[in-house]
């Protein structure tokens, strides 16, 4: 239960399929335990899922029929809401049927380089261990207000799919895909030179700098090597797609997450090299197959001519159409095409839009939620958010301007919670009504 008592501990949790809450009324949803510090936690033994057992829809090809079924399951089915036996009567009487008002997200607390920390972080044991007792279903709720940073790698691992449901089979799942993904590195790595996939390691070869440029660790040999490695290898083994620049974004997330499990404090200046060699192994395999997973649902967006990105924008395009006709016709008016700005909050989920800590943080929500689809209504609500500066500006070049360098420096949890309350109430209004955002 300690993994619960953490969660329970937060703000109250908002989300399609579980709406948000009253930002007046103070509510605990389970009684008050314990709660347990994850960083503490060593090596120990977590108890099993029970109703976790029946597992996930993996591809592991190893007796996986026991597993089938559960965090496989797809992230777009609705889930039910909580029993109104877990809220009080003001709180139920505050929700009717089709109406939600987003809560105020707390602080942001989960920031990569805390202040006060040391100029580079401290090595620990790895604090992922925690015992999450609990269903696919509450993972997925209490995921979406965000995760805390102590348990968040192995809840990453669980919902991406990655890390097998069943406590028994995890070790020896974990132990196999690791093996596999560097026998992959052995079977095809050394082709890169080859004529075939030279000019795909060029491209690779060139991205990778370019990734966060201002972070520190993501300037360092080793780690560009890591990414290296990862990028052929996935392009290599999806040759429907092949690489495509701003792939190499999607792997830093699960890098960092999969990286603060072994650093205390201050990841973005830790130094890759003095983490031993199985443990660096390690998080660059799990990187590599979670950052598979992830593609493995928006792959469109990646073959040729971006069809996947292609329809987005133009559902982006008709959805502002309906909520805000102004921002519609002001770039209508000065000739702005979605595409010129939106084409690349889709490519990269608006990760070049905000600063990473909060990007960790969306996706969080979009483990949850699912990555594909209320991706749409998070760039619709970031666009919305913009509104005052995009109706000042009065020209073409001023106007590209802005939506290329959006001012999120200084972003962090509170507005990326209240980016997702919006993208939850548009998400509401429109998901199942498309017909509302077509003319």
């Amino acid at each position: 239960m300690g993994f619960l008592c953490f969660f329970f501990s937060m703000q109250p949790v908002y989300g399609a399929q579980h709406p948000p809450l009253d930002p007046r009324i103070q509510h605990t949803f389970l009684k008050d335990t314990p709660k347990t510090n994850s960083l503490n936690v060593k090596s120990k033994k977590a108890s099993s899922f029970h109703e976790f057992a029946r597992s996930t829809n993996d591809a592991w090809d190893i007796e996986d029929e026991d597993d089938e079924g559960l965090l496989g399951a797809t992230h777009t089915s609705a889930a039910p809401r909580p029993p109104l036996s877990t809220l009080s009567e003001c709180e139920a009487d505050a929700h009717p049927a089709g109406r939600q008002s987003p809560p105020r997200p707390e602080p942001c607390r989960d920031r990569l380089q805390p202040d006060g920390g040391p100029a580079n972080g401290r090595v620990v044991k790895s604090s992922s261990e925690a015992q999450l007792n609990t269903t696919a279903e509450e993972l997925r709720k209490h995921s979406w207000s965000g995760i805390p940073r102590e348990v968040r790698p192995i809840t990453w691992r669980l919902l991406s799919g990655y890390l097998p449901a069943n406590m028994e089979r995890r070790e020896l799942v974990l132990r196999r895909k690791r093996e596999e993904y560097f026998g992959f590195i052995e079977q095809y790595y050394d082709s890169r030179t080859d004529e075939h996939h030279r000019d795909t390691y060029r491209q690779i070869h060139t991205d990778i700098p370019r990734t966060n440029p201002l972070i520190p660790l993501f300037q360092q040999p080793l780690v560009q090597e890591v990414f290296e490695r990862i990028l052929f290898i996935w392009a290599i083994r999806h040759p429907a797609s092949g690489y495509v620049q701003g792939i190499n974004d999607l792997v830093t997330p699960f890098f960092v997450v999969f990286l603060s499990e072994f650093v205390e404090e201050d990841v973005e200046n830790f130094e890759m090299s003095a983490l031993p060699l199985e443990t660096q192994r390690n998080i660059e395999a799990d990187s590599f197959w979670c950052m598979s997973k992830l593609l493995d649902g928006i792959q469109d967006n990646y073959t040729f001519a971006q069809p996947g990105i292609q329809i987005k924008v133009k559902a982006l395009e008709e959805l502002v159409s309906r909520i805000d006709e102004d921002i519609h016709s002001h770039f209508q008016k000065y000739e702005v095409e979605y595409l010129q700005f939106a084409f690349r909050w889709m490519n990269n989920l608006l990760m070049r839009e905000l600063p990473l800590r909060c990007t960790i943080r969306l996706w969080d929500t979009y483990q949850s939620e699912g990555f594909s689809h209320f991706h749409l209504y998070v760039c619709a609500a970031f666009l919305i958010e913009w509104r005052k500066e995009i109706l000042s500006m009065s020209d073409f070049q001023n106007l590209l301007m802005l939506l290329q360098n959006l001012p999120t420096i200084h972003w962090g949890n509170e507005e990326v919670g209240l980016l997702l309350a919006e993208a939850y109430r548009l998400k509401y209004m429109f998901a199942d009504a498309p017909n509302h955002y077509r003319r």
